[in-house]
């Protein structure tokens, strides 16, 4: 039978500049989803952009590789990983002069 844990790392938080979850051991996991609920972005020519980060010991971390497309609107948004170790955080910036966004982040794992 095969294992499956959905985690909500981050819910309903409010960004203005860089932002990181927190990290989550995933170890066992051969597959990761990591969700981004966006529920607004605000400012002028404002935007979220986010990438998956992998780490050896849960302190230092480098980016995996996969990037969320740039998100301008509300929704929700996916991307999948592999290969992964142990350690997984998102890390991600809120970009434009007067940006602001709400946002939630669900890590969903599976052996």
């Amino acid at each position: 039978m095969r294992q499956f844990h959905a985690s909500a790392v981050e819910r309903r938080q409010h960004y203005t500049d860089q932002f990181t979850s927190h990290p989550m051991e995933a170890g066992w996991a051969a597959e990761a989803l990591f969700f981004l609920i966006v529920e607004e972005v605000e400012g002028t020519a404002s935007s979220v952009s986010a990438q998956v980060e992998i780490s050896a010991d849960g302190i230092n971390w480098i980016p995996e590789g996969t990037v969320f497309s740039p998100i301008t609107q509300p929704g929700h948004y996916f991307v999948r990983v592999s290969h992964f170790g142990n350690w997984l955080r998102v890390n991600g910036q809120v970009n434009g002069p007067d940006a602001r966004a709400k946002l939630s982040v669900h890590l969903h794992l599976k052996s």
